[in-house]
Parts: structure tokens; C-alpha cells; sequence
């Protein structure tokens, strides 16, 4: 079975609407400021939830963060918006390392891909709120600059981040395709452009440039200058230049994070553990693809970085979903809960460790704030349908996702089972309706 379509969330019992309608992803009202900083100021409980730890508790939120963690029925409630989360595990949201909004859902389209501002406006928006009915209420989204598209995939996608505002958190990484020789020089006008505009983190793929180590001192010093983080694209296949990446990227502030590394666990064992070991020291990040390479590598191998020897290195690595039906993988889903999936199933993490691969350690790649649910935390949050992470992982059918401390997207499946004696004599699990069918 597959998961239904995020759809609209209802919106807050305070503005006199009722439920929203309508299926798939919806375009944000305009003032969308607004509706975020009212909800904010909102008090809401979540009634029933079950943690990690087996405990069924009842979490109150208000003003953006968790007020209180209680046992269940120890909370007052009378005047709160209340949201009941029986069957439900509340874990810490996921949140989304590695997108890309401007070529996203563009595999089925016919003929040349459109890189007009609205077009692309509209492929990033529909891809962030596709992520977020999955869970991920922060995107990093590589956006490509300079070539014949010039600034207008970064104009685009900064907008749909200020429509998108109080839904989700959307960030963008300029990525230049050259910064070195002739053609490099209107690369990193373009990329300085690109920070002026609002690009947050500074990014690019320096084993595309005819001389990556040129590309990266350019990175790396524009970063320096800006107070940027750094967030390259590299396959990771040449030691040479990772021991050269880790030397130049170590004294760097807020940190510099690579990707998808999956040329790692191509190499000889020794010589990965070399490497790992020197990215570690460095405290270089890395974030892995396990749902498979994106298309700014133009596809040059399907291997998952080997996780387990970069955490056993002390490498920092998270995981993203990568390419979202684009040319990088076109049936790419974009949903952290499948790429922590397959942690567990291939990668060799165990459920929780790959969860948090999606979570934790996804948020602090991205320089955001830990989430816990304890109070005092920020109410980033993720109810699954389910009683434990491996459970979770298997089936995530249902879903209520909680941004700044309201409820922003919901997905709901329903599983029926005929009548049947077998069905009845094994007390098979039912969600829906227990009346008749029509």
C-alpha cells in the first residue's frame, strides 16, 4: 500500500475556517507571515503520544517549543487546540540535507526542461511541501547558477522560500559549475551575486572544474569572507584530493560538509579508513545519498558512502534524499524515512542510529538547533503511525508533521480487510471506519 497524498493541513482553530480540502500539495496563502507568527503565539497539546523510551505521554507546545512533557491526562487542557496521538511514536522532525528544488519533478516532462523563474518557483515549492508532507520541516536545497540560466533558478527558488515561510524552512546553496580559468571568472562573479541575493551556504561540485583544488580555495575563501557554510558535491573516488579537501577545510567556520561520498566504498579498505580518518580530524561532515546519486554527479555510480566506517572514523554524517524525480533518480520520493530505511536494511545502522542520520545529525548539518522532545526544545516534530522506530521505518503510512509548534501537514492512510473469517479469527490491525462499507 502505498502513502496518500500530503494534503493541506487545517488551519488553526483560531481563524474561524474549517478543515482545508483538496489533495496534494497546496500553494500557501499569502500572508503567510502572518498565519506563522499567530500560530505561534497558539498553545497546542498532544495528547497520547508514545516516545522512544515506551513512555505514552502528553506534550504541550506553545510559542514555537516544547512548554511541557507529562504523563498522559497530567497536562490541563480545557482551553488548548488539542490533537489526539494514540498509535502514534512523536520522534524529532527530520529535516532535509541535500535537495534539489530547481530540477525537481522534471523527469516526466516532455521536451527541454524549463528554467523560467515561475516554472522553477513552482517545481521548488511543490518539492518542499512533497518533503515536508514526508516529515522534513527544513530543506537545503542545491540550487545551479551561471551557465545560459544564469541568477534565475536562485531568484526562483528564493522566493518560493519566502512564500513557503511558516510551513517549512527552505535554505539554498548557490552552485557554480566553474570558478577556475577563462570561464571561472563569471562563475564566481555569478556565485558572489548569488550570496549577495540570499544564498545561504556556498556549494559546487569541484571534481567537475579542470582544477578542484583552484575551485575549492575559491569556495572556501568566498565562504571565509561571507561567513558561509560550505556544502560541496564530490564523489569522493580520489584520496588524493580528499586528504587535500580536508587539509584546506579544517580551520573553516561554520564547517564544510561533502557529498554523497559513495566513490568511498570503492576504494581499497585501507585507504578509505585513511581517508575518513583525515576528514574527521578535520571536522568535515558528510552526507550520504542512500536513495541514490543526484544528478550534479551526471551519475557516476549508485554505491552509498560506507557510513559505518566513517562513523567509526568520527566522521559526522547525515543523510539526504537527494535527486526528487529529476534526471538523478526519476523515481527519486524525496522522504528521509526511506533513506533511513535503507540504512537499516543495507547500510548496517541500527533503526534509531539510522533515524537520527535523518534527524539529528541532518539538523546539524544544516546549523539548526538539536530537537528533543523535552520541554525548552524547539516543537519540530514528526508523529508516525506506529509504536517503535524499526516499525516506524517499515510502515510509515500515516504521518502528522509539527513546524514551530503547529500542525503543518498530514498524510493518512486507511487499511481495511474484507470480512473474511481469516481476517477476524487473526484480529488483524484496522484503521478507518468499523461500520459496514457501502
Amino acid at each position: 500500500m502505498s502513502d496518500s497524498q500530503p494534503q493541506q493541513p487545517p488551519p488553526s482553530p483560531r481563524n474561524g475556517r474549517g478543515e482545508g480540502g483538496g489533495h496534494g500539495p497546496q500553494r500557501p496563502p499569502g500572508n503567510a507571515n502572518a498565519d506563522a507568527a499567530a500560530a505561534e503565539s497558539t498553545t497546542l497539546l498532544l495528547a497520547g503520544a508514545r516516545l522512544t523510551d515506551g513512555r505514552t505521554v502528553d506534550v504541550r507546545l506553545g510559542g514555537g517549543r516544547i512548554q511541557a512533557v507529562g504523563t498522559a491526562g497530567s497536562l490541563p487542557s480545557p482551553a488548548l487546540a488539542r490533537v489526539d496521538l494514540s498509535g502514534y511514536l512523536l520522534l524529532p522532525a527530520p529535516a532535509e540535507p541535500h535537495a534539489h528544488g530547481d530540477t525537481a519533478l522534471t523527469a516526466d516532462g516532455e521536451g527541454p526542461v524549463s528554467y523560467g523563474t515561475d516554472e522553477v518557483q513552482r517545481r521548488a515549492t511543490e518539492a518542499a511541501l512533497l518533503q515536508l508532507g514526508h516529515g522534513a520541516t527544513a530543506v537545503r536545497s542545491h540550487v545551479r547558477i551561471g551557465d545560459v540560466h544564469g541568477l534565475g533558478p536562485m531568484e526562483a527558488v528564493l522566493q518560493a522560500r519566502r512564500s513557503l515561510r511558516g510551513l517549512t524552512d527552505l535554505t539554498t546553496v548557490a552552485v557554480p559549475r566553474l570558478l577556475t580559468g577563462a570561464a571561472g571568472a563569471d562563475g564566481l562573479a555569478m556565485l558572489r551575486d548569488a550570496v549577495k541575493m540570499g544564498a545561504s551556504v556556498i556549494g559546487g561540485c569541484p571534481d567537475l572544474d579542470p582544477d578542484p583544488t583552484g575551485f575549492l580555495e575559491s569556495v572556501l575563501e568566498l565562504a571565509a569572507e561571507h561567513g558561509c557554510p560550505v556544502d560541496l558535491h564530490t564523489d569522493g573516488d580520489d584520496p588524493g584530493r580528499l586528504a587535500r579537501l580536508a587539509a584546506m577545510a579544517g580551520g573553516l567556520r561554520p564547517g564544510v560538509t561533502i557529498g554523497p561520498c559513495g566513490g568511498l566504498s570503492r576504494l581499497p579498505l585501507d585507504v578509505a579508513h585513511r581517508a575518513a580518518d583525515q576528514l574527521a580530524a578535520a571536522g568535515v561532515r558528510v552526507t550520504c545519498l542512500p536513495q541514490g546519486d543526484c544528478a550534479a554527479l551526471e551519475r557516476r555510480g549508485l554505491r552509498t558512502a560506507p557510513v559505518r566506517l566513517l562513523r567509526a572514523a568520527g566522521v559526522r554524517v547525515a543523510a539526504g534524499s537527494g535527486a526528487l524525480r529529476d534526471a538523478g533518480n526519476p523515481v527519486g520520493r524525496g522522504d528521509p524515512l526511506e533513506a533511513a530505511f535503507l540504512l537499516a536494511s543495507q547500510g548496517g545502522l541500527r533503526a534509531p542510529e539510522a533515524y537520527a542520520s535523518v534527524s539529528g545529525a541532518a539538523r546539524e548539518a544544516m546549523g539548526l538547533p538539536e530537537v528533543r522532545v523535552e520541554a525548552g526544545f524547539p516543537a519540530e516534530l514528526l508523529a508516525v503511525r506506529g509504536d517503535r522506530i524499526a516499525g516506524v521505518l517499515s510502515l510509515a503510512y500515516s504521518r502528522i508533521v509539527i513546524h514551530r509548534g503547529r500542525v503543518v501537514a498530514r498524510t493518512s492512510a486507511v487499511r481495511e480487510y474484507c470480512d473474511s473469517a481469516v481476517a477476524v479469527a487473526l484480529d488483524l490491525p484496522r484503521q478507518g471506519r468499523t461500520e459496514p462499507g457501502p
